[in-house]
Parts: C-alpha cells; sequence; structure tokens
C-alpha cells in the first residue's frame, strides 16, 4: 500500500469517533432542528408541513417575547460582571504563591454539578431562613428580601449563582492569558518609568484583549442557554419572571408536545446568539491587539 495513502486511512481511523460523536450528537441534530421547526408534530402522530407558520407564532407568542426579554436581561446582568470579576481575580493570582492551589479552589464550582449547585443557593437565598438572610440580619440589622420569590430580584439571583459557578473557568483562561504576556513589556515599561496602574491599562488589558474576546463570546452564549438554575431554583418562575428561552423550548417540546413550535423557537435562538457572535467578532477588530 502507498505510504501516503496508509498515513490517510490511519489519520482518519484516529479522527473517526470525534467525527461520528460530532456527526451523531451536533450536525444531525442541528439539521433536524431546522427540519422540524416547519411541521406540526407532537412525537407520535403524522408530521404536517406548515413552512413557515411556526416562526410566526414564535414572535406573536407573549410567552416567547418574556422568554427572549429575560434571558437579555439575564445576559447583561451576568456576562460584564462576571468578566470583570474574573478578571480582578485573574490579575489578583497572577504573581502569587500557590497560585495553582488558589486556581484549583476557584474552578471548584464549575465542575461541581449545576443542580447541586442550585440546590445548595436555593437554600442560601431562602427569604424565610436563608443563610444569606440569616447573616444580613446579625451582622446590619437588616431583613432580607425574598431573594427567589421577588419579581425584581429572582433574575438578579440567578446570576448571582451563573456568575459564581462560572468564574473559575473565565478567571483560568485570563490567568492564561496573563501569563502569555511577555515580562519584557513591563521591564520596558519600568524603565520608562510607567507605574502599576500605566503598566495595565496599557501593558497588561490591550495584549489581554484576543483572551477579553474569547471570554465573551463563550460568556454571552453560555448566557443565553441558561435553564437548569432558573429549572431548579425558580420553575421559571414567579409569574414567569425567572422564564428564559432554553426554559421556553422545554416547555413546548416536552411539556405541551409542539416539537415543531419548539424547534422553531430553537432556531430562532440559534440566530441571535450567530448574529451576536459575528457582531462581536466584526467589533473586535477595533479593540482587540496581537502581541507582534
Amino acid at each position: 500500500m502507498n505510504p501516503k495513502r496508509a498515513n490517510a486511512i490511519w489519520g482518519f481511523a484516529f479522527i473517526a469517533p470525534q467525527l461520528i460523536g460530532l456527526l451523531v450528537f451536533s450536525l444531525i441534530p442541528l439539521i433536524s432542528t431546522f427540519v422540524i421547526s416547519s411541521l406540526d408534530w407532537d412525537g407520535f402522530s403524522t408530521p404536517k408541513f406548515l413552512g413557515l407558520e411556526n416562526f410566526t407564532y414564535a414572535f406573536r407568542n407573549p410567552d416567547f417575547q418574556k422568554a427572549m426579554t429575560n434571558t437579555l436581561y439575564y445576559s447583561v446582568l451576568t456576562v460584564p460582571a462576571g468578566i470583570f470579576l474574573a478578571l480582578l481575580v485573574a490579575v489578583a493570582l497572577n504573581n502569587v504563591r500557590l497560585r495553582i492551589m488558589y486556581r484549583l479552589f476557584f474552578f471548584m464550582p464549575v465542575v461541581t454539578s449545576s443542580v447541586a449547585v442550585a440546590i445548595v443557593w436555593m437554600w442560601l437565598l431562602n427569604g424565610d431562613f436563608g443563610l444569606v438572610n440569616v447573616l444580613l440580619k446579625q451582622l446590619f440589622g437588616v431583613k432580607g428580601p425574598q431573594w427567589l420569590t421577588d419579581l425584581r430580584l429572582v433574575l438578579p439571583s440567578l446570576a448571582i449563582v451563573s456568575i459564581w459557578k462560572g468564574l473559575g473557568f473565565n478567571m483560568v483562561l485570563f490567568l492564561a492569558g496573563l501569563q502569555g504576556i511577555s515580562k519584557d513589556y513591563y521591564e520596558a515599561s519600568m524603565i520608562d518609568g510607567a507605574t502599576k496602574n500605566q503598566q495595565f491599562w496599557r501593558i497588561t488589558l490591550p495584549l489581554l484583549s484576543p483572551t477579553t474576546l474569547f471570554v465573551t463570546i463563550i460568556a454571552v452564549i453560555d448566557s443565553f442557554k441558561v435553564f437548569d438554575t432558573a429549572f431548579v431554583m425558580t420553575s421559571g418562575g414567579p409569574a414567569k419572571a425567572s422564564y428564559t428561552m432554553v426554559y421556553h423550548l422545554y416547555e413546548l417540546a416536552f411539556k405541551n408536545f409542539q416539537f415543531g413550535r419548539s424547534s422553531a423557537a430553537a432556531v430562532v435562538l440559534f440566530v441571535v446568539i450567530l448574529v451576536l457572535t459575528i457582531l462581536q467578532t466584526r467589533l473586535s477588530r477595533k479593540w482587540v491587539h496581537y502581541a507582534e
């Protein structure tokens, strides 16, 4: 056998498991979602072709509008705050001894089951006997609010949980970016008399911008996929104040068995995330700087 052909066969053999997994668990479901979005199908009866009717229903559906509004608000709450806190922690740990140990502690919530995290925080934020309200009363003499039943506070409460859980992941990414910045830049700036503050704004942030772009894109995508915390902690309530897009998809598909309408809403969510990602990539040309 030709050596080049043999190498190609072995190469395809090694990547075959990944390709099969990508095909079975990603590409086929993606194409199926687009197909089902044009059908009236409950999972059992014969599908009926509806064209774009499911999409028009989605945009006129008050639940869809509420879910999209809540998801956008949740994204605004979590993305900037999560990125800022992760950057702050990464900068603080960059030159600290036992950095690996601290990184482990911050990363532990990331690998912890989201359901377990939601249950723990559900008890912590309980308005009657939760630990957060107990501490507020004992330390500050303040009666704590009803975190998970107040219409104004339920989404910020879920945002706090998500920021806490994802802090370690973003922090590790920022920490890797910081360690990739050459010390020559800082040594040269010190010779020129630059202060620590000037070094951060003129060297660290510009050279960390590629990492910031990646973290921002991932954070935006994750914020639009929120489901587990809302499902476990609030069940989309109260009065659908924490009713998110993925929760909306879940209700349509697995409670109402309206797979066509659920797939149409999923396609809309996919398009929104795609547009936001492309927009972030385009805008990044103005503020992302790559070291030469």
